[in-house]
């Protein structure tokens, strides 16, 4: 099988059982705080597809959101100790936690793929609506196997955005609560669903115009980013830099509204970056 069929293998798997799991009872427990949620599906999920990804390709290794310690700090410690590796799997077995608990029906399995420090495959699978994105680099991206395009708004006045409320940082939220207020008076409307990963592949099939968020880290961020690139998009950090896989502060659009959202972005210090 090759890197992308195991991938959308693993996803379907863990996907299944979240669709079964969606109204059940499931033990909620903390890990940086209330708004930070872990449930005993996401860690089986993470099982599933560590098992299937290792029964195929047994030296590779593998990032997962429920095998690392809670905090920003954690997780990027453990990036770098995994990034050199020749093949990295970055996964979050359930992105969308806190939705998934709420059975509000947004949240994904997410898997990217990494040779050699750079994502080269990407799946996002939404087992609620049954829909799988799947991006492979230079090849362009999918959903449920047709081909998708980012959208062609021009302008801010026109746009759709989307952002969220990171979990672990009081600041955090309120600098990107500073982002809504400046830019909710010039896009069309912001939506804040509680998946970036969705989000981004959102932006990839041109639902979305744009997308931004801080103190992300690699496994909300992997697929969708090359999703959105495939599909003719730009990633960036919220300050305009290449995007790569210790960007925490992404930004995501059509391309055409890039760099007003940056800049606006800038202005009111919502980049994540400011002192």
């Amino acid at each position: 099988m090759s890197l992308l069929d195991v991938a959308v293998k693993a996803a379907k798997q863990a996907g299944n059982l979240m669709e079964k799991r969606m109204d059940t009872d499931k033990r909620v427990n903390y890990k940086t705080s209330s708004h930070d949620l872990v449930t005993e599906v996401d860690q089986e999920c993470e099982k599933i597809i560590r098992e299937t990804l290792q029964a195929s390709y047994p030296d590779h290794q593998v990032l997962g959101e429920e095998g690392v310690e809670a905090g920003s700090e954690a997780s990027r410690a453990a990036l770098e100790a995994a990034r050199e590796a020749e093949y990295l799997w970055i996964i979050d077995p359930i992105d969308g936690t806190t939705n998934f608990v709420h059975r509000f029906p947004f949240f994904c399995v997410s898997i990217g793929i990494a040779h050699q420090g750079e994502i080269i495959a990407g799946v996002i699978f939404d087992p609620v609506q049954n829909e799988l994105f799947v991006a492979e680099k230079g090849k362009g991206a999918t959903l449920n196997g047709e081909r998708i395009r980012v959208s062609q708004e021009k302008t801010l006045e026109t746009s759709l955005l989307a952002t969220g409320f990171p979990a672990g940082i009081r600041e955090a939220r309120q600098v990107n609560i500073n982002g809504i207020l400046e830019l909710g008076t010039k896009c069309r409307n912001i939506r804040t669903a509680g998946s970036a990963a969705l989000h981004l592949a959102y932006v990839a099939s041109g639902r979305l115009t744009g997308f931004w968020e801080i103190d992300l880290n690699a496994w909300d961020l992997a697929a969708g980013a090359l999703l959105v690139k495939e599909a003719g998009g730009r990633v960036t950090d919220t300050t305009g830099q290449p995007y790569h896989i210790g960007v925490r502060n992404i930004l995501a659009t059509n391309g055409l509204i890039h760099d007003s959202v940056q800049r606006t972005l800038k202005d009111v210090k919502a980049t994540g970056f400011e002192s």
